[in-house]
């Protein structure tokens, strides 16, 4: 019995301490597992319309496809399709954290209802108010986060 208890310990010591597939801090996922193995990017909102239209879309279990340890959502098989194409042109800004949190150092929860499009490019913020921070220096706010993403990606994630 005290073999069974102890190898068992190892076992689960072991599962513990395994390093995962992708650096979990390096997205901004939601809690849980989906269906394909990973953590859901983006609330599940689909990045690819997103994009395409400016607005958020909801995608669907039955569209999914898994970049990096992280599984995303889309709304048509066509872009699950253009996102496994090109998945580095459809992915929100560091890493799916709050654009003006990173610019200032912190990672918050990006959430897609706050967003941004610009330059093709898919930015999302913690709430309202963050996002109105935010509209007052674009430019700056895009820059230090860009400036800040690298350094911070790996640290973890800091509530408010």
């Amino acid at each position: 019995m005290l073999r069974t208890i102890t190898i068992a310990s190892v076992m689960l010591a072991g599962a513990l301490t395994t390093t995962p597939a992708f650096a979990a801090d390096e997205y901004n996922v939601s809690v849980g597992i989906t269906a394909a193995g990973a953590p859901l990017g983006l609330h599940g909102v689909d990045p690819v319309a997103f994009i395409a239209t400016g607005d958020p879309v909801e995608g669907a279990a039955s569209h999914t496809a898994t970049h990096d340890g992280v599984a995303y959502y889309f709304s048509t098989a066509e872009n699950k399709a253009a996102f496994k194409a090109s998945p580095a042109a459809y992915l929100p800004q560091n890493g799916g954290f709050c654009t003006y949190g990173v610019s200032v150092g912190k990672k918050f929860d990006g959430d897609p209802e706050y967003y941004a499009v610009m330059n093709g490019q898919l930015y999302v913020f913690l709430n309202e108010e963050i996002f109105q921070a935010f509209n007052k220096d674009r430019e700056g706010t895009i820059s230090n986060a860009a400036n800040n993403w690298q350094r911070i990606r790996n640290t973890a994630v800091k509530d408010l």
